[in-house]
């Protein structure tokens, strides 16, 4: 039995019961508890053990022991027709964008767009799938959403996570994964796509839509372009996906019920993440009727899908200074891509 190699580098095991739902093992822990049990669920997630504490009393602990969960079978055919599906979507949108017949050889112009927020998508599930893969937590792999419409031609990608998340580290790191991979796609695109936009006097740009900025859009178009003052950017392609990238990573990172964010505010605020998410809510309808309609849709999506975020397997063990540090940057992050009004007709 590795585990029992493994608890007792970090406590003295007083005993253990093998049951049906795993095995139970008495422990105790007399110097740095907090920071051991957190070291050894370490270790134990990693060799393919999941860790639940049943009972604290002073400095002695039982703890149930069992095998992480094994994953599960996958429709690789679903995924890749998905995959296949979304590609044609946003291609047809990005020749749209550029004016061409999405329903010719000319949908191929559509290309770079489709190829920069595909990867962007692509990323930001991946850091997802990839984090739940290093906890043992079974996953599947993304799928993605063809929509097509002539803006963006996608409704974006999810993973499905099969299985119960071990502890708040684990939260974190796979909430926070997607956002964070996916930006930096997102601004590479943006940077990019921003050196091919076209900069024109306010009064030569009445048509089509105007697009919110962003604190941190803000950040890097005076960096590649500079002062904008009285002037308008017609992003390319490209840029506009970046610009989308930037506003996925938004909306992923509200911190409500079992978004993005609301694994991030779980694991740092635990029990109290359901507050923030009220509070939140709250705003979302606020901003909704001042600024934007979305915001209410997205709203009323949240309410559907749930307020509150269930406990993970361990919610003893509280997050270490460093892993504090990176989930206060995520919702950090959060602010930075917030816009009040992201689509003015």
């Amino acid at each position: 039995m590795n585990f029992i190699n493994i608890i007792s580098r970090y406590s003295i095991l007083n005993g253990y019961i093998a049951l049906e739902d795993g095995i139970y093992a008495s422990i105790s822990i007399y110097n740095d508890f907090k920071a051991k049990i957190s070291s050894m669920e370490d270790e134990l997630i990693k060799n393919g053990y999941y860790m639940e504490i049943k009972d604290i009393e002073n400095s002695k602990v039982i703890l149930r022991i069992f095998e992480a969960p094994k994953p599960q079978k996958q429709n690789y055919l679903l995924h890749l027709v998905l995959f296949i599906l979304t590609i044609i979507s946003t291609l047809m949108a990005g020749a749209i964008q550029l004016g061409a017949n999405p329903f010719s050889p000319e949908i191929l112009k559509g290309l770079p767009f489709s190829i920069s927020i595909m990867t962007i998508l692509l990323f930001h599930e991946m850091g997802h799938y990839l984090l739940s893969r290093k906890f043992k937590v079974d996953a599947t792999l993304p799928y993605f959403i063809p929509f097509p419409n002539p803006i963006i031609g996608t409704m974006g990608a999810v993973i499905r996570i099969r299985s119960i998340i071990p502890n708040r580290k684990s939260l974190l790191y796979i909430g926070a994964a997607g956002p964070w991979l996916g930006l930096i796609v997102a601004i590479i695109a943006l940077i990019v796509g921003l050196k091919l936009s076209k900069i024109v006097p306010h009064n030569l740009s009445s048509e089509g839509f105007t697009l919110g900025e962003s604190l941190l859009f803000k950040i890097i178009a005076s960096l590649v372009i500079g002062d904008t003052q009285n002037q308008t950017i017609i992003l390319h392609p490209i840029a506009f996906a970046g610009w989308l990238g930037l506003f996925v990573t938004n909306l992923n990172l509200i911190p409500i019920g079992q978004l993005d964010g609301g694994h991030i505010a779980y694991s740092l605020f635990g029990k109290y993440q359901k507050y923030i998410s009220i509070i939140t809510w709250i705003f979302l309808i606020i901003f909704g009727f001042l600024y934007w309609s979305g915001w209410i849709v997205w709203a009323i999506l949240t309410l559907i899908l749930g307020l509150s975020h269930p406990k993970p397997l361990n919610d003893f063990t509280e997050l270490s200074k460093k892993d504090k540090i990176y989930a206060v940057l995520s919702l950090i992050l959060f602010i930075l891509t917030f816009m009040p009004n992201p689509i003015k007709v």
